[in-house]
């Protein structure tokens, strides 16, 4: 799944916009630090989608659906859209087993931008934690 998402050239790439962008980051900074929903432990903002670790203090789906709603709001503010979702219905999550799973999550999502052709090193993307990790 995360290679489509990864290579995929059709479909909206709103989140290329930096203004878009830093709205997602914006949201995920506003969740743990306003609202103390999780714990952020990795993110990466890609230009199609979002990966996200995080430790939870609500339900994921309280989550996802917060996010969701924030920044779709204030995106297609922004891109001056309307009547029109910004994201897709569905969403991935999963529980993370153990800190050998939890490291190699952590890597693979600060990794992803490299992968995808979007930068030379991950501290180098500027919508990724391994970037505010600097």
């Amino acid at each position: 799944m995360d290679s489509m998402l990864d290579e995929a050239r059709t479909g909206p790439v709103y989140l290329r916009r930096p203004e878009i962008a830093q709205i997602v980051l914006n949201a995920l900074r506003y969740g743990q630090e306003k609202m103390g929903l999780y714990e952020r432990h990795a993110w990466v903002v890609m230009p199609n989608h979002v990966h996200l670790l995080i430790t939870p203090f609500a339900e994921p789906s309280i989550i996802t659906q917060s996010l969701k709603r924030f920044t779709a709001r204030a995106a297609n503010r922004f891109l001056g859209l309307t009547g029109q979702p910004f994201w897709q219905d569905e969403s991935y999550d999963r529980l993370v087993r153990n800190q050998d799973e939890f490291r190699r999550i952590i890597a693979y999502i600060q990794a992803n931008p490299v992968r995808a052709g979007l930068a030379t090193d991950a501290a180098s993307f500027l919508w990724s934690s391994a970037a505010e990790a600097d």
